[in-house]
């Protein structure tokens, strides 16, 4: 480039700058081109995929269903933050599903990602809501929400879901990590070894006791949006409590949880009826599935 300089004329070298400057305008404009096809083309897939389950919602308007119909149809979600006894709760439900007549099923995501691709989000919603021999059905699984009338699905399911108090939740889970539970205890846990206590990795600035990690149950119910997931946003939080107050039927507490439970044996008896007394006796058994599995 020093000899460039010396030997090319100013205009020249003018001309040069300019002409450099037009071909990365041309290259950005290229790749603005290619962003937005793709989204057009992930868009154009995803209307072709729900278009079978609009449909079949079109046809079903002003149609009335009998109380039976409509308790067969009904659908819950429980979309459970991790450490917050989803696992005591969710072993409840499968020891009542047969008694009460319902099925339960495990959302098993990705390498347990919460975020769902646009594509996965489409099959799920259509798979909840077309599955009808797996109604009524009880989901639960570590997914972030999912508002299904965004697909024009109009019979929505019902979620519910429990909170905990974050530092505890945190304390509970930085321990899972290194020694597992009572639920699968001959599970090795990713850092299993690590003799390190919570106040250490505090002192030491780890990254498992990281200030940020207390912010993991905001996104379970703020959704799928990028921003959700964005430690300190105030545009997820306010989403968060929205979606809380206006999309769930029923959200507990961990240190409450029996008054959660009360409530919803009242609220669903078809689904939760005996849940208070099992609850209360502890004769709850236990039930786990190895990755890739989906159960009744």
């Amino acid at each position: 480039m020093g000899l460039l300089r010396t030997t090319m004329p100013p205009k020249v070298q003018l001309l040069a700058v300019l002409a450099f400057g037009v071909a990365m305008l041309l290259i950005e404009n290229q790749i603005q081109n290619l962003e937005e096809a793709r989204a057009k083309l992930e868009q154009t897939i995803s209307k072709h995929e729900i278009a079978e389950v609009d449909h079949r919602h079109s046809q079903n308007i002003g149609r009335q269903f009998s109380t039976q119909a409509e308790k067969d149809d009904t659908v819950i979600i429980y979309n459970r933050v991790p450490k917050t006894a989803s696992t005591s709760f969710t072993n409840i439900a499968y020891d009542l599903c047969g008694k009460n007549g319902f099925h339960v099923l495990h959302i098993n995501t990705t390498k347990n990602n919460p975020v769902l691709s646009l594509q996965d989000q489409v099959r799920f919603v259509k798979n909840v809501t077309s599955w009808r021999t797996m109604k009524p059905g009880f989901y639960h699984g570590h997914v972030a929400y999912l508002d299904f009338s965004k697909y024009g699905i109009k019979g929505k399911p019902l979620y519910v879901n429990v909170v905990r108090e974050p530092i505890e939740r945190l304390v509970s889970y930085y321990y899972f990590l290194r020694y597992g539970d009572d639920y699968r205890p001959g599970l090795r846990r990713r850092k299993q070894g690590d003799k390190k206590t919570f106040d250490e990795c505090v002192s030491s600035g780890g990254a498992d006791c990281a200030p940020e990690k207390l912010w993991l149950q905001i996104p379970f119910f703020c959704g799928h949006h990028a921003e959700c997931w964005k430690a300190g946003s105030q545009w997820a939080l306010e989403q968060a409590k929205y979606n809380l107050v206006h999309e769930y039927l029923l959200v507990g507490v961990t240190e409450e949880l029996e008054d959660f439970i009360r409530i919803l044996e009242a609220a669903l008896p078809e689904f939760f009826k005996g849940a208070t007394q099992l609850y209360r006796t502890g004769c709850v058994n236990i039930h786990w599935l190895l990755p890739g599995m989906m159960s009744e």
